[in-house]
């Protein structure tokens, strides 16, 4: 598959906990633009980890998820690992930033 997916509040919960593979979520704004800049990072990550990681995206200004995490900034992705917060990176990051830090929670 190798895509990012968008979620919304009604999807969020069961995509963090029945995913085989750790969920990177990215918390986003249709505005913003490191969000913007991001994006295409993002989906070039889809597809080389493709298997290894699923990366899922929540529009802060149509959810209620990011405050029940705690997001103040954006971009800020959230690592789910078996459903449990493994890992917060805020702003935007390069493809090679984000892989060393990804990498240590990779099957």
């Amino acid at each position: 598959m190798g895509t990012v997916i968008h979620v919304d509040d009604s999807k969020f919960q069961e995509t963090i906990n029945n995913s085989t593979t750790p969920v990177l979520v990215d918390f986003y704004a249709e505005w913003c633009p490191p969000c913007k800049r991001l994006g295409p990072t993002l989906e070039a990550l889809a597809k080389e980890l493709d298997g290894r990681l699923t990366i899922v995206k929540v529009n802060v200004d149509a959810s209620a998820i990011p405050a029940q995490f705690g997001v103040m900034n954006i971009p800020t992705m959230v690592l789910f690992k078996n459903g449990e917060e493994v890992l917060r990176i805020v702003g935007n990051k390069s493809r090679r930033a984000l892989l060393h830090q990804l990498e240590p929670y990779l099957d």
